[in-house]
């Protein structure tokens, strides 16, 4: 089973960051965050990945080009044919197959996924979409199978993402509790981390201004072929600075929640729940992806 990861967008509102790279190259502990998503994937048996790339698309390929190199000691014999010699190559990330599809610069979300779409394999009945710039502790596996098993075209996460601020409970004017930045506890949002049927691709098209959250999932929807599976526990995307210095401080302290030898520590997403609760007449609020 393959992975699409849309690698595409400019990062405007991180552009401390992005003005060199594109978001999915910004680091966090050191690693890309793409790298992280993969190593999230990866840990579900998920290793076959096509990279979406747009906006300095050079630099993701020059990632990987490099990576073994860059990730290990290495011997060079100069004027030798094959005079390269890698020292501990190897590691957990050993197997992962990466494709690198360039879909356009200016390219909106569903034409990235229309256009990467001829990577997929005659046997790829089932494929997999997420951002290049949200991390969560997300079970994939039982995302799965959920997934096959309501039978839908599309299943989309939906998460309920911490708040920016501070949260009061009063009666009156007496405060009952205060919750810093809690997790919002109404409404779920779109966050990524997607199950599609090849079918799905007909609701998509190349034109550079199809955009896969608004006509392809609202459509979709309409016609009772989208379903969401419910993550109540970790996400965070990585939209601005502060996002980023979040991601940092959590993953600097040793417990990233995406962390793979954290995830699945957190129990209750909704694989086991039945399909016919979990299916939505439209798709879940929020999260307007226009570029990535």
């Amino acid at each position: 089973m393959k992975a699409m990861i849309l690698c595409g967008g400019q990062g405007t509102r991180l552009r401390e960051h992005t003005e060199l790279r594109p978001k999915p190259m910004v680091e966090i502990g050191g690693r890309p965050i793409l790298w992280h998503i993969m190593k999230s994937y990866a840990h579900y048996g998920v290793t076959d990945f096509i990279l979406c790339l747009g906006y300095k698309a050079a630099v993701i390929k020059e990632y990987f080009l490099n990576y073994q190199a860059m990730n290990c000691d290495f011997t060079v014999a100069l004027g030798q044919k094959d005079g390269l010699k890698l020292h501990g190559a190897g590691g957990d990330d050993e197997g992962w197959n990466v494709t690198l599809a360039d879909t356009g610069e200016e390219t909106m979300t569903g034409a990235r996924v229309r256009r990467a779409a001829r990577y997929l394999d005659r046997k790829d009945e089932t494929f997999l979409v997420t951002y290049g710039d949200g991390l969560s502790d997300v079970n994939i596996g039982n995302a799965i199978k959920f997934h096959k098993k309501h039978g839908k075209l599309a299943t989309l996460t939906g998460v309920r993402p911490p708040s920016r601020f501070g949260e009061l409970q009063v009666d009156g004017h007496q405060v009952n509790a205060f919750s810093e930045k809690p997790q919002i506890g109404q409404g779920m949002i779109n966050g990524g981390f997607f199950c599609f049927e090849r079918g799905f691709l007909e609701y998509l098209s190349e034109s550079p201004e199809c955009i896969l959250e608004r006509t392809p999932l609202e459509s979709c929807a309409a016609d009772g072929e989208l379903c969401v599976f419910e993550h109540p526990g970790y996400w965070q995307c990585m939209d601005t600075y502060r996002d980023w210095l979040s991601l940092e401080a959590q993953w600097k302290s040793g417990q990233a929640p995406w962390k793979p030898g954290r995830l699945g520590l957190v129990t209750g997403d909704g694989a086991d729940a039945s399909p016919a609760k979990k299916s939505a007449a439209k798709p879940a609020k929020g999260r307007r992806r226009i570029s990535a």
